[in-house]
């Protein structure tokens, strides 16, 4: 099939002249664009359109996985028909395995895996070498060891109706598979025999393939695995592997061989400087992980051996998601596939890509060095910046605020700054932090009053901090004064977070104080005042990037204005002003010239909790920060369903919510469903 757009929106404003500009440099081969778009002018819109004309299986990466899952059901939307798939890290908790020799602590790796997106990842791979519509949103997990695409493959079982089968071979197959056998319910991922019916289920479906088998294949269904009713029957059926790590018997023992020889050399050298500790210890974990290898196919930690395993050399890089891309799509040779590559917010997701590996190699040398694992797992590692540059075709960078590296290594920079719309970048004032007798008031009194003329016009307003405690102290000055405000921070729940937001747009509050609101990815078009306090404190939150991105929150409202209160005019400030303005002129006089009458933009309000029945008390923060806590208000006065029903309707909740790739909402939806359960085991 080919990618076909579906949407009601033609190209408009500076979008026709920014697709035509990328599909060209594209044609005559430039191997890197930039597409320099202001907040709200539609970018994802356009890349759609440009994938639309180019017809290539397209790799679209985000720095996390909020933005790549709004980023995908986007594309979904304008590809319907197309397969636009969700790739992240697939961990729900992860704590790396590390060693801190100061403290001679040794933290084993815990992971608690989210298997709805384990689904995603497989239909991901699987998508990508069986058709050529393919796009794929992914987190920086797209340059992470996925294992070789070849072997992936190679496993494919394909059964078809009137099939002659050998039941012990099939279960073979799908044992190699590394699917699981069971006779209990199943789940994703494992098989089960009773008699002459065979049924599957599949990695990444929600579904249960049920074979009538005798010496042929007599009959294929497809079962719902709550309900057990047959949807239809089907004349064949495809399986992949149930992990993307798969590793013949062969090459698992010609690993085992190198493996040994790898760790013989290791022993020899601790034993040689007399580290008598680390000897013991990496011949005890490597012995005990190649007996568990051996014996159920696989060990905690497995892919520490993936260079054995996939027979590269040392210092090779692994396989990726980008491998996928090269073997799947159509070429004369398997493995050299094009594809295009699209980094969104690229100056913030092209530092993250490049800082990957050396912070994975920092913790692993600790470990190899005090005996916890062999050399060779170096080498299970991310991708340097120059191989991923190296497995990238073409490229197309997308930000409102591109850095130095997108200049500099683009072929040409298309700019897209007039919006759709027709709405302009907001007016930019400058006032002084302090206050200087009988000339003006302090920043504080200065953002109140404008607050209160906001609130007389029924608008919103943005406030954003240097600190925590200052978004804290400054939110309890305002409620002194009688203004309905709350603030978000790193410390404010998941939970809380959509609640704050939701009751910003509905009216219930007029102000939201922050300290780095960017980060929220807000879309609040009723905020029409956005005030930036100590602009002249230069740093990561006062950089010429992070102005002009904050700008950009008020420029979704036809009355779009900006305050820095600053005592003294940096060079971020002076850059960022400068910037706004150059847009501001080119779109002013682009209305001008059309007759265009900038209108706020509609956008329905939607609190996805109110639509789940889910209220949250308060949430609690552990020290650091790391892990939250969220206590639940379940309130189930009134219901007079029996809890087991309940469950069950939130279970279906939680699936559905998953579906569309609203984590955040179906996590919340996990834990009250843990409640829920543990009051169903009181009674």
């Amino acid at each position: 099939m080919k990618f076909k757009l579906k949407s009601k929106y033609k190209p408009a404003g500076d979008q026709p002249d920014a697709i035509k500009g990328l599909v060209s440099g594209l044609s005559k081969k430039m191997r890197n664009q930039t597409l320099l778009g202001v907040t709200g002018s539609g970018k994802t819109f356009t890349v759609a359109n440009v994938i639309e004309q180019v017809q290539k299986p397209t790799l679209v990466i985000a720095h996390n996985k909020t933005l790549a899952a709004q980023l995908c059901n986007e594309f979904r939307e304008f590809f319907p028909d197309n397969a636009v798939e969700y790739f992240v890290s697939y961990y729900d908790y992860y704590q790396p395995e590390a060693y801190m020799p100061g403290s001679d602590t040794y933290i084993e790796k815990e992971a608690q895996i989210n298997e709805e997106i384990d689904r995603l990842r497989h239909a991901c791979t699987q998508a990508l070498l069986s058709r050529k519509d393919v796009i794929i949103v992914a987190s920086v997990s797209a340059i992470y060891n996925l294992g070789n695409p070849l072997d992936y493959e190679k496993i494919v079982l394909h059964l078809t109706k009137g099939q002659k089968i050998d039941r012990r071979s099939m279960m073979e197959q799908l044992v190699r598979m590394q699917f699981e056998r069971t006779n209990a319910d199943l789940k994703r991922g494992q098989f089960r025999m009773r008699g002459q019916v065979f049924e599957i289920m599949p990695v990444n479906e929600e579904r249960v393939y049920r074979f009538e088998v005798g010496k042929y294949i007599e009959l294929i269904e497809l079962v719902d695995p709550v309900t057990r009713k047959v949807k239809h029957e089907i004349e064949d059926a495809w399986f992949f592997p149930a992990k993307h790590y798969v590793v013949s018997e062969d090459e698992k023992e010609e690993a085992f061989g190198t493996i040994q020889e790898e760790l013989k050399e290791r022993l020899a050298y601790f034993k040689k400087t007399g580290k008598v500790l680390e000897y013991e210890r990496l011949k005890r974990k490597t012995r005990y992980d190649l007996e568990m290898i051996k014996n159920i196919g696989y060990c905690s930690g497995i892919e520490n051996y993936s260079r054995h395993f996939d027979k590269r050399k040392e210092g090779e890089a692994a396989f990726t998601l980008l491998d996928y891309f090269k073997w799947g799509t159509d070429s004369e040779e398997r493995g050299k596939g094009e594809f295009l590559t699209i980094i969104d917010e690229s100056h913030v997701t092209l530092p993250q890509i490049r800082g990957m590996f050396n912070g994975d190699r920092a913790r692993k040398d600790t470990l190899i060095e005090h005996g916890f694992r062999l050399p060779s797992a170096r080498d299970n590692r991310p991708l340097t910046f120059d191989e991923f540059n190296a497995r990238v075709d073409q490229a197309l960078f997308l930000s409102a605020t591109p850095a130095d590296y997108e200049y500099e290594h683009s072929d040409q920079v298309v700019e897209q700054i007039v919006r759709p719309t027709g709405l302009v970048d907001p007016e930019v004032i400058l006032h002084p932090v302090t206050e200087r007798k009988g000339k003006n008031t302090s920043q504080v009194e200065d953002v109140i009053e404008r607050i209160k003329d906001r609130i007389e016009k029924g608008e919103r307003t943005l406030v954003t901090t240097l600190t925590k405690k200052m978004a804290e102290d400054l939110t309890d000055y305002l409620k002194d004064q009688k203004i309905k405000v709350q603030y978000l921070h790193s410390d404010v729940s998941t939970i809380e977070r959509i609640e704050v937001i939701a009751k910003l747009r509905k009216g219930e509050t007029d102000v939201i104080v922050g300290v780095n609101l960017l980060r929220e990815g807000l879309d609040i078009p009723e905020v029409s005042l956005v005030a930036i306090l100590d602009a002249d404190k230069e740093g990561f939150l006062r950089n010429e990037t992070s102005l002009i991105q904050t700008i950009g929150r008020a420029a979704r409202n036809a009355n779009g204005q900006v305050v820095m209160y600053a005592d003294t005019i940096t060079k971020s400030i002076t850059k960022a002003i400068d910037e706004t303005k150059r847009r501001r002129d080119i779109q002013l006089a682009y209305n001008k010239k059309h007759g265009i009458t900038p209108k706020t933009i509609e956008k329905s309000i939607r609190n996805i909790l109110e639509e789940f029945g889910i209220s949250a008390s308060k949430a609690k923060t552990s020290k650091g920060g790391k892990r939250r806590e969220q206590l639940l208000k379940l309130d189930l006065s009134g219901d007079g369903r029996p809890l087991s029903e309940i469950i069950k309707d939130k279970e279906a909740q939680m699936k559905d919510a998953a579906k569309r790739l609203e984590f955040e909402l179906a996590a919340i939806l996990r834990d009250e469903i843990r409640e829920l359960k543990l009051q169903n085991k009181k009674k």
